[in-house]
């Protein structure tokens, strides 16, 4: 595994399979980036919650750093969750750009071989 490029392996990825790791930390890690990105440009916790299709519960925990928490996300990956942001916001489709993401984590974390 390639660790210098995300410290988001720091997370106990020898306990979990492939998918696993991405279900419990990558797409939260994504979701509060996005939420993030949102919240920069003027939405209000409940728009965000309605544009990423979560619970403003959940956009809460994301702003409180109680959910999504990794150390540092790579410069690339921080750039495509900021366009992402800009895309969801016009009407994109989040779960498309949830995937897009994720697919750029993987090969950059090495599991594009690994996934189940």
């Amino acid at each position: 595994m390639n660790v210098k490029n995300a410290d988001i392996l720091d997370y106990g990825m020898k306990n979990k399979t492939p998918c696993e790791y991405i279900v419990w930390y990558v797409i939260p890690c994504i979701r509060k980036g996005l939420a993030e990105s949102m919240k920069k440009y003027g939405l209000c916790q409940k728009e965000i919650a309605e544009k990423l299709n979560i619970s403003s519960a959940a956009v809460s925990q994301y702003f409180s750093n109680k959910r999504g928490k990794i150390r540092r996300i790579d410069e690339d990956v921080k750039r495509e969750i900021e366009k992402s942001a800009k895309a969801i916001m016009k009407g994109a489709d989040v779960s498309k750009e949830i995937c897009r993401i994720c697919t750029i984590i993987k090969e950059k974390i090495n599991l594009k071989e690994k996934i189940c």
